[in-house]
């Protein structure tokens, strides 16, 4: 069965850390791009990470660029989503999806024909 779980959310003071994880089944990790998006109610969906294995390539959107930080140890089918100094505007749920490889911009803009699969969300709130 392919399926993405994502767990590793809560509630974190700004400037705190937490360690989002999607660890993926029923399939090759190596052979997709693997994205983190995060949404806030009435906000528009945004990516905030995207790793292509393939292509040795990471993404990140300057509003987290030298906060989050993406990894994947060798041989696990898990990535995870390091999250330093969060800010409050860093509050949403936050989902993996799994789309093709080399992070091609119509998956990093979470469009329906290039997201293959999404999990179910874990939410980070991120407040005083």
């Amino acid at each position: 069965q392919v399926q993405l779980a994502e767990s590793g959310g809560g509630l974190v003071q700004p400037g705190g850390s937490l360690r989002l994880s999607c660890a993926a089944s029923g399939f090759i990790l190596d052979d997709y791009s693997i994205g983190w998006f995060r949404q806030a109610p009435g906000k528009e969906r945004e990516a905030v990470s995207c790793f292509s294995p393939s292509h040795a390539y990471t993404y990140y959107p300057e509003s987290v660029k030298g906060r989050f930080t993406l990894s994947r140890a060798d041989g696990e089918n898990t990535v995870y989503l390091q999250m330093n100094n969060l800010k409050p505007e860093d509050t949403g749920d936050y989902y993996c999806a799994r789309g093709p490889d080399g992070c091609v911009a119509g998956f990093v803009l979470g469009e329906s024909q290039y997201v293959e699969v999404w999990g179910q969300g874990t939410l980070v709130t991120v407040s005083s």
